[in-house]
């Protein structure tokens, strides 16, 4: 039975880097955003679902992301809604992915673990984390990013204290290096070898 190992935090913390390691160390990773990109694209069943309630967030290359995001800023009872719709179809694909795979250890990005509850489906979680002036610089660094997307974004996630707080792993994404040494240690820990 495989050590399921959630992989969380907050935007521009690192989690990205974070499986990016664990993957060069032959943890399978499965990502939750590479998931919904699946779902989003033309014809799938995320797609459908978005359609069905914002029609406007409907374009030829699927889900527009950025239509879907204005749509939520309007109106706080939308990502409720999609959640239910989605997050369904996203489990189903996570569970067949457990379902093929016998390695001693795998991890799951998912930015969103605690803010679902989900953390109980996990033997374990690593908070990616790093200072905030760190993860500001990182995100607004990013195309098409703006302070006002970010605080959008910050204000549906817990606060990375509360999310170190119930982690059961903490990874400093500082640098590649303090990113690289907790890693190997919450392998290490958790019986992975390989390490």
């Amino acid at each position: 039975m495989s050590y399921l190992l959630a992989l969380t935090g907050s935007i521009g913390m690192g989690k990205s880097t974070a499986a990016g390691i664990f993957a060069r160390y032959g943890v399978p990773v499965w990502d939750a955003d590479a998931a919904v990109h699946d779902l989003y694209s033309p014809g799938a069943s995320g797609t459908k679902v978005i359609e069905g309630l914002v029609p406007t967030a409907i374009g030829a290359d699927g889900v527009d992301r950025g239509a879907l995001r204005e749509a939520m800023k309007a109106d706080d009872t939308l990502l409720p809604r999609l959640q239910e719709r989605i997050h369904p179809l996203v489990a189903a694909d996570r569970a067949d992915f457990i379902a093929r795979r016998a390695e001693p250890v795998l991890v799951f990005d998912i930015p969103l673990v605690f803010e679902l509850g989900n953390e109980g489906e996990f033997d374990g979680v690593a908070v990616v984390t790093t200072e905030e002036s760190v993860q500001r610089q990182r995100v607004l660094a990013r195309d098409g990013m703006t302070a006002e997307n970010l605080e959008f974004i910050l204000s549906k996630q817990l606060s990375d204290a509360e999310k170190q707080r119930k982690a059961d792993f903490l990874i400093d994404s500082t640098s590649l290096a303090t990113a690289e040494r907790d890693i190997k240690a919450i392998l290490a820990k958790i019986g992975d070898t390989d390490a």
